[in-house]
C-alpha cells in the first residue's frame, strides 16, 4: 500500500468505521429488503410510496456501502498502543495553552476521516494538526489563522486511556 491518497486512523476509528460497513452490508441491507418485498405486496409499483421510499433507502445504503469500502481500501492506522509520548502523533490527546487567551484545552489528533471538533478531534491536516504534529511538551506552535497569527504552547501529550 502506497501513502499516496492513504486515510489515517486511530485504531479505534478503523474499527468503528469497519463495523458500520458491516452493519450497512449485513442487517441494514436485509431490513430493506424486507421493506421491498413488503411493499411489493401492495400492488402497482408505479403509485407506490412505500417501494419508492424503500428503493431511495436501498440507493442510498449502498451508495454509503461503495464509499466506506473505498474509503477502507487505502489506510494507515496508527495504534494508540504503539504511541510514544515523546512527541505528537496521530492518536495522542494533547493538552495545549492557547497564548492569546490563556485557555487550556485538549484535542486529540486524528486522520481527516475521523475529524469531529465538536468532539475535540483535529485533523492532522487542519492548521492546528499540522503545527502540532511531531512537536514536544514546552514547545510553541504558531498557526495562521483568518485573523492573524494564534500561538499554542503544548502542555501535555497523552494517549488514549
Amino acid at each position: 500500500m502506497t501513502n499516496d491518497g492513504a486515510l489515517y486512523y486511530t485504531r479505534k476509528g478503523y474499527e468503528e468505521e469497519k463495523a458500520k460497513l458491516e452493519y450497512l452490508k449485513g442487517e441494514k441491507r436485509d431490513e430493506i429488503i424486507k421493506r421491498i418485498e413488503t411493499a411489493r405486496g401492495f400492488g402497482d409499483l408505479s403509485e407506490n410510496a412505500e417501494y419508492d421510499e424503500a428503493r431511495k433507502d436501498q440507493r442510498e445504503n449502498e451508495a454509503e456501502i461503495q464509499r466506506l469500502e473505498a474509503r477502507l481500501s487505502n489506510v494507515i492506522i496508527y495504534d494508540e498502543n504503539d504511541l510514544s509520548c515523546d512527541s505528537v502523533q496521530i492518536g495522542h490527546f494533547v493538552t495545549v495553552e492557547c497564548l492569546w487567551n490563556s485557555k487550556v484545552v485538549e484535542y486529540q489528533l486524528v486522520g481527516s476521516a475521523e475529524a469531529n471538533p465538536l468532539e475535540g478531534k483535529i485533523s492532522n491536516a487542519a492548521p492546528v494538526g499540522i503545527a502540532i504534529s511531531g512537536k514536544k511538551v514546552g514547545d510553541v506552535v504558531d498557526v495562521t489563522v483568518p485573523n492573524g497569527i494564534r500561538q499554542y504552547k503544548i502542555l501535555k501529550i497523552r494517549t488514549p486511556d
